[in-house]
């Protein structure tokens, strides 16, 4: 999986105080129960309500008495009489923060839903406010960097040097801390909230990757899940280095899906009607950066990244058609530096150097690099787009310093009902995903956004996915159980072009596409899975 660092890191501040967290294993109160967490205020002119804490955990579980670390939580206070408890939500990476998720998800939902929770968002261990935080090789993204497609020699063996320089850094710098960050461990973490919150159970909402820690959580503490969402689902059965091979397949496919869009609007880019001729001169272009990079900024790999987030949100479209036709047309490399510096730009390490901490000490990985290359050259020759770039952005972990654990078996018969909900064409977690843990967690819904490409599917505007989550969180209402997926629902219509400037000067730029509903909810999520 992929991802980006979630901007979201920055959309709350944190108190210093600590508090301990009550041990797991302590009887605590019912749904609403008096919490032993010193909350500070810390509410913005947006989300005035937001209360802030730290909460200590063990850094080894294996040794309870041991180091201490603190995890950064946030809570939107319920205000109804009564309370259905905390719920958790995570927004995915692994590396995303959650501080700002938080907030989001209170807005959006339904007040009177809202209102009987108290929403919970929290810096999963070594992600951002919590402490220790992770933060190998500054610089690693800067630009411009190497082409992640290997051309020569020279070109495949600085990628192999940076990957390989990253794991030792990871490793010097966190020394005795980078075992201890994977995803077990993290549900351990969620567990720890709980008990300090004075919740018997707990309740549940996770996108992307943290569909898969909500899986672990439900497998390691079955009797403290109350309600459980799970949105855009990882294939639990390909963690990890299987789910990022079947990612590259299905990000080309959604790729092709752009082009195509482009090609049906030519009146707009004049890119031309025919999808794999859009297509191929968005190749071109690349092959340009190679060369000459856009303002001495955009090469290839720095282009790669500012296309990558269509893949996630179709909302992206039309700023990202803009930069490729203005390139294309009059040369405009302003455009595609503008693009780069609103999606693809990567500022600091933090969520990435989290990313690759989980995934590389989850489960196994190939050490031998001829596999990673004999892989990536037999899926390149189908689907070049984000081949080369994601066999790079993961092959750390060919080098990683710490021992692999084993991938958790998530099957689940103790846990109450889940709902899940997948598009049929996301590319960052494809629907074989949904089906699968659908299998896994005996008695869950599976909902379907039908000819879905984007990838966090509820609270970004559509009616019939939200009626389905906000009834299950009012009284557990879940949908009747069928063959296959137990619900569909249609996709919100593809975007439409940017009007056109009547001036250059005052062209779209990435910021201004953002505002398309939705958006805000794709940049917490932070681009990758």
């Amino acid at each position: 999986m992929r991802r980006t660092a979630s901007v979201a890191v920055a959309l709350a501040a944190m108190a210093s105080g600590l508090v301990s967290a009550v041990p797991a294993t302590a009887a605590a109160g019912a749904p609403g129960a008096t919490s032993s967490v010193d909350w500070t205020d810390c509410g913005t002119t947006n989300n005035p309500t937001v209360q802030c804490a730290n909460i200590d955990v063990p850094l080894d579980y294996s040794e309870p008495d041991g180091r201490r670390i603190q995890i950064a939580v946030n809570r939107i206070p319920a205000t109804a009489e009564h309370s259905q408890g905390p719920l958790l939500v995570n927004p995915g990476g692994p590396g995303g923060s959650g501080l700002g998720l938080a907030a989001y998800v209170a807005r959006s939902l339904p007040a009177d839903i809202a209102a009987q929770y108290d929403v919970i968002g929290f810096d999963p261990r070594g992600v951002g406010k919590s402490e220790p935080a992770l933060e190998c090789k500054p610089g690693y993204f800067d630009a411009t960097r190497p082409d992640s497609v290997p051309h020569d020699f020279r070109t495949f063996a600085q990628n192999i040097s940076r990957a390989a320089s990253f794991a030792v850094d990871c490793g010097i710098r966190h020394e005795g801390v980078l075992k201890h960050i994977n995803t077990r461990n993290t549900a351990r973490d969620m567990d720890g909230i709980r008990a300090a919150l004075g919740a018997e159970k707990i309740n549940y909402f996770g996108y992307s990757y943290g569909t898969y820690l909500g899986s672990v959580y439900a497998k390691l503490f079955p009797e403290r899940v109350r309600r459980m969402v799970l949105d855009s689902i990882v294939d639990p059965t390909e963690v990890w280095y299987d789910a990022n091979v079947n990612q590259n397949y299905a990000f080309d496919k959604r790729f092709k899906a752009f082009a195509a869009w482009i090609a049906e609007h030519d009146a707009a880019y004049g890119l031309g009607t025919d999808a794999r001729k859009v297509e191929d001169r968005w190749y071109e272009m690349r092959t340009d950066m190679r060369t000459e990079p856009a303002e001495g900024v955009v090469g290839p790999a720095e282009l790669e990244e500012s296309f990558l987030p269509g893949g996630y949100y179709n909302g992206y479209w039309p700023a990202m058609a803009e930069a490729f036709a203005g390139y294309v047309h009059d040369g405009d490399e302003q455009g595609l530096l503008d693009l780069y510096n609103g999606y693809g730009k990567v500022e600091g390490t933090n969520g990435y150097s989290v990313y690759t901490a989980v995934e590389c000490r989850d489960a196994k990985w190939p050490r031998n690099w001829n596999t990673w290359y004999k892989d990536a050259r037999k899926v390149y020759e189908k689907a070049p787009f984000l081949t080369w770039s994601n066999t790079w952005y993961n092959a750390p972990c060919a080098f990683w310093p710490t021992r692999q654990l084993g991938a958790t078996d998530v099957r689940n018969d103790d846990v109450p009902p889940v709902l899940l909900f997948q598009a049929t064409d996301d590319a960052a977690t494809p629907y074989s995903g949904g089906v699968q843990m659908h299998e896994l967690l005996d008695d869950s819904r599976l909902v379907v956004e039908e000819d879905g490409g984007n990838h966090g599917i509820t609270l970004g505007g559509n009616a019939c996915l939200d009626r389905y989550l906000t009834e299950y969180l009012a009284d557990g209402t879940l949908p009747d159980a069928r063959r296959g997926a137990d619900a569909t629902c249609e996709t919100l219509p593809e975007p439409q072009p940017a009007p056109a400037a009547s001036e250059k000067s005052e062209r779209r730029t990435a910021p201004d596409a953002d505002r398309a509903a939705g958006a805000e909810l794709h940049r917490l999520l932070g681009g990758r899975p």
